[in-house]
C-alpha cells in the first residue's frame, strides 16, 4: 500500500487527489468516450483483451456473480439487468449484454476470421519433398551432361568480372575496359573469374565464381591506347582561386574469342 498523501497535497490537487475506491477492486474503471452519459468503462486487469465489462447507466448497481470474467456481447443499447433498451448513450457506450465464459466460449475464441494480420495474403509454400528433390536434381544434371558432349546447347554466352566490373559477353564481343592491362597487343588471355555461363536450355551459376575446370574464357588484346581528356575545374569568384586538373585514364581494348563448358557436372 503506498504511504497516505499529506493534507496540503489534498488541498492542492482538489478532487483530482481523492480516493477512488473503484480503482482499488481487480476490475478498473475508466470514463466513456461518449459525453452525453457518464459510463464507466470496467476493465480487468488480467491483461485479457477477450474478457472486458462495460458498464451502463442502469447496471452500475448490480451485483455480478463470482466466477469467470464476464464477457461483453456485442449488443448495443442493452441493459445487462433487464434487457430493456438504455438511453443516453449510442453504440458500445450505453450497455451491453453480459454473458459469463461457459465451456463453449473457449470453442468460440477459437475461431479467428480470416483477415491480412490472422494469415499472409500470399499463398503458403510448401517445401518438396527432399527424395524427390535430389531425384529431380540428379536428372537434371545427367540431361545438361548429354546436351555438354554432344554439343547441343548452341551459342553460349558468360559473365565475368574484370576491372572492377562485370561484362555480360559472347563470342566476337568487344570489351572496352579504362584500366591498364601488363599484357601486350595482340597477346591471348584467359578470363578466369567467371560467374555464370548460360545457352539457350540450361545456365550454369557460380558460387560465386565458377570451376576453371569447367568453363574457359579466352580474349584476345587487341588495342592499348588513353581516353580522352578530362579536365576538372575549380573555381572562386574573387578570390582569386582557380585549379585545372586534366586526367587521362589508359585503356585496353580486348576481344572475346571463344567460351568453353566441358561436361564435368556433379
Amino acid at each position: 500500500m503506498p504511504p497516505p498523501r499529506p493534507r496540503w497535497w489534498l488541498r492542492r490537487r482538489g478532487s483530482a487527489a481523492l480516493p477512488r475506491p473503484y480503482l482499488a477492486s481487480p476490475i478498473s474503471a475508466s470514463r466513456s468516450s461518449c459525453r452525453s452519459c457518464s459510463c464507466r468503462t470496467a476493465k480487468p486487469r488480467t491483461g485479457i483483451a477477450s474478457s472486458c465489462l462495460l458498464l451502463g447507466p442502469r447496471a452500475r448497481g448490480a451485483s455480478f456473480p463470482a466466477g469467470p470474467s464476464p464477457l461483453l456481447l456485442p449488443s448495443p443499447r442493452y441493459s445487462a439487468t433487464s434487457g430493456s433498451a438504455s438511453s443516453g448513450c449510442s453504440g458500445y457506450g450505453g450497455g451491453g449484454l453480459l454473458a459469463t465464459a461457459g465451456p463453449g466460449a473457449a470453442a468460440r475464441n477459437r475461431l479467428v476470421v480470416k483477415t491480412s494480420l490472422s494469415s499472409p495474403p500470399w499463398p503458403v509454400f510448401k517445401l518438396p519433398d527432399p527424395v524427390e528433390e535430389t531425384k529431380y536434381h540428379t536428372e537434371v544434371v545427367q540431361r545438361v551432361n548429354e546436351m555438354i558432349a554432344t554439343g547441343q546447347y548452341g551459342r553460349l554466352f558468360a559473365v565475368v568480372h574484370l576491372a572492377s566490373k562485370q561484362w555480360k559477353v559472347t563470342s566476337e564481343d568487344l570489351i572496352l575496359m579504362e584500366n591498364f592491362l601488363p599484357a601486350e597487343c595482340g597477346d591471348r588471355i584467359r578470363l578466369e573469374k567467371v560467374l555464370l555461363v548460360g545457352a539457350d536450355d540450361f545456365t550454369l551459376i557460380g558460387k560465386p565464381l565458377l570451376g576453371k575446370d569447367l568453363v574457359r574464357v579466352e580474349a584476345t588484346v587487341i588495342e592499348k591506347t588513353e581516353s580522352w581528356p578530362k579536365i576538372n575545374m575549380k573555381f572562386w569568384k574573387r578570390h582569386s582561386y582557380r585549379k585545372k586538373k586534366v586526367v587521362i585514364q589508359p585503356q585496353t581494348v580486348l576481344r572475346i574469342n571463344s567460351i568453353e563448358i566441358f561436361p564435368c557436372l556433379s
